[in-house]
């Protein structure tokens, strides 16, 4: 499948920043029934979370996946393991945390590409 046929965006994150990105009208079922969205909350376990990153990081119609930072920290070896271009990977604040780029696996990537 081409890149231009990487329509979708997909998130895993809080039941805000999915509630937002799906009133945007992002939300999306394929073929198979299968959600373009994961919302985590407290009871949420880290294999489904893990299970979900791996499933969005491997469909061939999702273009960009947003995850919140927090949930991010969560999976942080999965997430530093993971370095395709496509979908790409996108850390955002939540609504009870802000975004540190300290954190943020992409930025690091970047400043040790740029030798900082």
């Amino acid at each position: 499948m081409a890149q231009k046929e990487r329509t979708l965006f997909a998130i895993i994150g809080d039941e805000d920043s999915v509630t937002g990105v799906l009133l945007a009208g992002i939300g999306h079922l394929n073929e198979h029934q299968k959600k373009n969205f994961l919302v985590v909350d407290s009871k949420t376990q880290i294999s489904t979370i893990e299970s979900a990153f791996q499933d969005f990081t491997e469909r061939k119609d999702i273009a960009i996946l947003l995850i919140n930072q927090d949930i991010a920290e969560k999976i942080r070896p999965t997430i530093d393991r993971y370095n395709q271009a496509f979908p790409a990977l996108l850390e955002i604040p939540s609504k009870d945390r802000p975004y540190d780029p300290s954190k943020d696996s992409v930025l690091k990537r970047v400043q040790k590409l740029a030798g900082d």
